[in-house]
């Protein structure tokens, strides 16, 4: 089966149209819906979301994933928030005719054990799934700098508990695996069998962003191990390489690329995008 390639456009731009803009430039026909101008995906009003959703069809683009923040709260704080917007994005999935959503693993900002972080965090995503299960949703949980399931044995503990390859999914992000000092390759010895969909970003030793496959990622030999394999699944560039208001509203870990600082957040975008597309041509992943 073909892989499906997107974007987090929001990068580039917050408006709709700049983001539409950014996907047909970079030849992509699908994105990843996460920011508009103050507001989440998770917080779309439905009148919004359905003009939104028009303009998406006009340009003939599909919406691959829900970019939710869900997830990226303490352990402490009232778990009805993060239910509340799932609920929600229920609602949408019919406007956008989408059912993915990324999800986290919550932060540990009041000092709880390690035992209490992981199970209180593993349960708060069980509630999660079982949500998820009834909207007839598939979530997919991102590995991130600072919560739970940022390091590849936080993540294993996650996957042994509550991945099973339909409500909960697990996302493979190169770059954070390295902001969290971990060789990627041997995440991904660990993660290959349960690995659903991948975040294109990459960085270098210094923890700067760098085009992706342009840092310690080993994004071609991971993908190639992937062809191998027979692989199949989603892949969402998030470049990272401008410090956007998009790209800041995610809290990012590394620093922007100082040598793209001169160039306009749409721009330092396609140069991502460029990137990710050759080296996937280069590898003749089976794209759709």
């Amino acid at each position: 089966m073909p892989w499906t390639f997107s974007g987090f456009a929001d990068e580039a731009g917050l408006d709709i149209d700049v983001q539409i803009e950014t996907i047909r430039k970079a030849g992509l026909k699908t994105i990843d819906l996460r920011n508009f101008e103050n507001t989440n995906i998770s917080e779309l009003p439905l009148d919004e979301a359905e003009v939104i959703a028009a303009k998406l069809a006009e340009a003939n683009i599909k919406v691959g994933m829900f970019g939710s923040p869900i997830g990226k709260i303490d352990i402490a704080d009232d778990m009805q928030v993060d239910l509340d917007k799932l609920e929600h994005l229920g609602k949408l999935a019919g406007v956008f005719k989408c059912r993915k959503v990324r999800v986290f693993s919550y932060f540990n900002e009041k000092g709880a054990t390690a035992e209490q972080w992981g199970a209180e965090s593993i349960a708060r995503l069980g509630q999660l799934r079982d949500l998820a299960e009834k909207l007839k949703l598939s979530l997919y949980h991102e590995n991130e700098r600072d919560i739970f399931g940022d390091v590849s044995d936080n993540v294993m503990k996650i996957v042994d508990a509550l991945h099973n390859g339909k409500s909960f999914r697990m996302v493979f992000d190169f770059d954070n695996y390295n902001q969290c000092g971990e060789n990627v390759y041997h995440c991904w010895m660990k993660l290959c069998d349960v690995t659903d969909a991948f975040h294109l970003k990459d960085s270098d030793a210094k923890a700067q962003h760098v085009p992706f496959g342009q840092g310690v990622s080993h994004a071609r030999k991971i993908f190639s191990d992937c062809i191998k394999r027979g692989w199949n699944g989603h892949l969402a560039l998030e470049p990272h390489l401008a410090h956007s208001p998009a790209v800041m509203a995610t809290g990012p870990g590394g620093v922007a690329n100082q040598a793209l600082a001169d160039l306009s957040d749409f721009d330092a975008w396609q140069v991502g995008a460029e990137a990710a597309s050759s080296l996937l041509k280069e590898l003749d992943a089976p794209l759709e």
